[in-house]
């Protein structure tokens, strides 16, 4: 089995139709079935939702896994929908079967009538490349080597080394070291994510009331941060 995840978490990273190609000739190759937990699919910042089914041959190899959790911002509903290849679905609906019941009757009809109205997900997508458009030049200005992310709500960055104040500094062993300063010193809560290296995941998910609130934000977010020197 080989699963993959696009738009990627931590990473933010996005597939092209020329790596789900690669992904469909892998599998055949190795008599592999490829999940793809589309969660993030529709939050996308530049052009259409890219759907690993749509690759030629993905039916025969692989399923697709949907979710109104990020989709619609219904966090803990824990609905959506798989699609695919027809086999691979029928074992899937047989583990779902054995492993949980459904979700009550209100949950699936809010999901219904978010699934009939997808301009919801383009204003979501839309604020968060807004706001990822605010966090990302701050976050270089304070040396980090951030890039926005082709789609999704998350900022992966590399941690700093040392962050130096005053004549004083503080060293990072490691992005959760660099988490911990972050939550402990300056109120600002990030994710650590060493499994490759040092780094910390911001989110553009905070709460704003208004555009101008997003900016305040980020305002608060630069006072806190633009004092230090940091080192990587």
């Amino acid at each position: 089995m080989l699963v993959i995840n696009y738009p990627n978490n931590p990473t933010g990273a996005s597939a092209t139709p020329a790596f789900f190609a690669e992904v469909v000739a892998f599998a055949k190759k190795h008599n592999l079935i490829v999940i793809h937990d589309a969660a993030y699919t529709a939050l996308v910042f530049a052009g259409q939702p890219l759907s690993f089914l749509a690759t030629p041959g993905a039916m025969d190899v692989g399923i697709e896994l949907h979710s109104t959790s990020k989709t619609f911002n219904m966090t803990g509903w824990r609905c959506g929908f798989v699609a695919g290849n027809e086999l691979i679905v029928k074992a899937y609906g047989d583990v779902k079967d054995n492993t949980d019941s459904g979700q009550f009757l209100a949950v699936q009809n809010a999901s219904a009538y978010c699934f009939e109205h997808p301009e919801i997900t383009e204003k979501i997508a839309a604020k968060y490349s807004r706001r990822m458009d605010l966090l990302v030049p701050l976050l270089q200005k304070l040396g980090f080597p951030a890039q926005k992310p082709g789609g999704s709500f998350f900022l992966y960055v590399q941690a700093p080394k040392e962050a130096r104040h005053d004549g004083g500094s503080v060293h990072f062993k490691s992005g959760e070291e660099f988490s911990q300063w972050l939550i402990r010193e300056q109120s600002i809560s990030t994710v650590p994510w060493d499994d490759a290296g040092n780094f910390v995941r911001f989110s553009v998910t905070f709460q704003a009331a208004s555009v101008q609130d997003e900016q305040r934000v980020i305002q608060a977010l630069d006072q806190r941060l633009s004092k230090y020197q940091f080192i990587f």
